[in-house]
């Protein structure tokens, strides 16, 4: 038989917190980092790793918005020609026949 949960039965009752709960406070410093670490190294490489990794994405970005703008130009400069065709056109007042 499946055993039940205290909250299947009638008469169900929140339970009771244990307030005296503490935690091992004796290895407590006030902050995550200390100076003396042994893993200050290893920190410190992650850093690195990651500062050299952001510029390294930021300098690709640059590169892909600079082709980025490159291939506007070139898709839009038809469209602006013809724009500038038709305005010339219309401004001569000739007709188009």
């Amino acid at each position: 038989m499946k055993p039940r949960s205290p909250c299947e039965t009638e008469n169900w009752r929140v339970p009771q917190t244990d307030y005296c709960f503490r935690s091992d406070m004796g290895e407590w410093r006030g902050h995550w980092w200390t100076p003396g670490d042994e893993g200050e190294s290893a920190r410190r490489r992650f850093y690195d790793f990651t500062r050299q990794f952001m510029l390294e994405s930021a300098r690709e970005r640059a590169k892909e918005m600079y082709v980025f703008a490159l291939v506007m130009l070139t898709a839009a400069w038809p469209v602006g020609y013809m724009i500038y065709s038709v305005i010339k056109l219309l401004l001569k007042g000739q007709p188009l026949d």
